[in-house]
């Protein structure tokens, strides 16, 4: 929708440099899932440093000395920091940020010291596996995954990432909730080849069939003006109709759910209603008249 959105706007008719910028944009998605994964076993590191700095001052108090070592010591950020998957992916696709950025990683640290939920885990007295992973999970879930100076930097870093943030710390919030460091994997961004080419394939079916999209819904708009419509919901519905017509193992109900939580998220506050009424005239009609024709399971 915002490859679409973003040609509209530019009113480039390059398809095949949109379907490069889409293709990246989704190869991205694993940089940023890596980059915020990683952010937790910087963290410990740079604790560690400074631990051992403030040990070997000359005049290092008594508290210096004989640290607590609970957070640079916690199962689960040791058990990420030595994980094999996680290690080659960020070698594998140069994962260096925090190595060059680590003013982002002392601001994150500085939070994490002050809060009381690090403040709590390190005065307890001992601590099990599931407190220290549950620990790690509440660490990223209330302080790094919201903070401020964080996203702001992925932000600068690669505008895309936006939208992408919320599934990916979804994602790893799921991951650390269940750790074992036996079973931890980097996931792969997509499931298999089919499943890859989906996104490049719905883009160029809406673009080159856009203007035969567009007639299906100009005379179904009775109360609307088609000049007045929000490009975003015209975009909305010619790649709705597509799924409709050229994706025939989509549900229709799945793609009109799927339709209207972009509209809500992306368009105009009546937006959803409207592409609501119009999306299920059009599937009544697409199926009288066998326009629209589903194959497998469960696509009525």
């Amino acid at each position: 929708m915002q490859t679409i959105y973003a040609m509209h706007q530019s009113g480039s008719d390059d398809l095949t440099k949109q379907e490069k910028f889409l293709k990246a944009s989704l190869d991205n998605i694993l940089d940023l899932y890596l980059i915020l994964l990683s952010s937790l076993v910087e963290l410990r590191k740079k604790e560690a440093t400074y631990i051992e700095l403030a040990k070997n001052k000359h005049l290092a108090t008594p508290e210096e000395r004989n640290p607590n070592t609970r957070f640079i010591n916690n199962t689960v950020l040791l058990a990420l920091e030595n994980n094999p998957s996680l290690q080659q992916a960020l070698e594998y696709n140069h994962i260096n940020n925090w190595q060059n950025n680590d003013d982002t990683i002392i601001y994150m640290l500085q939070d994490v010291k002050n809060s009381a939920l690090y403040q709590k885990y390190m005065a307890k007295p001992t601590v099990t596996f599931e407190e220290e992973r549950f620990f790690v999970m509440d660490l990223f879930t209330e302080i790094i995954a919201p903070n401020e100076k964080l996203y702001a930097y992925l932000e600068d870093f690669k505008l895309t990432w936006v939208d992408d943030i919320p599934v990916v710390n979804t994602l790893i919030q799921k991951q650390l909730r269940h750790f074992t460091s036996e079973e931890f994997r980097v996931p792969k961004i997509f499931k298999d080849a089919e499943d890859a080419d989906f996104a490049v394939d719905l883009l160029r079916k809406t673009l080159l069939n856009e203007k035969e999209f567009g007639k299906e819904f100009e005379n179904k708009t009775p109360n609307w003006d088609l000049e007045r419509i929000a490009e975003l919901d015209t975009i909305i519905l010619k790649m709705a109709i597509c799924e409709f017509i050229k994706f025939p193992s989509i549900p229709a109900k799945v793609t009109i759910n799927e339709y209207l939580e972009l509209a809500k998220e992306y368009s105009t506050p009546k937006s959803s209603l409207f592409i609501n009424g119009i999306l299920d005239n059009l599937v009544k009609e697409f199926q009288a008249n066998g326009k629209m024709k589903k194959a497998g399971r469960g696509l009525l």
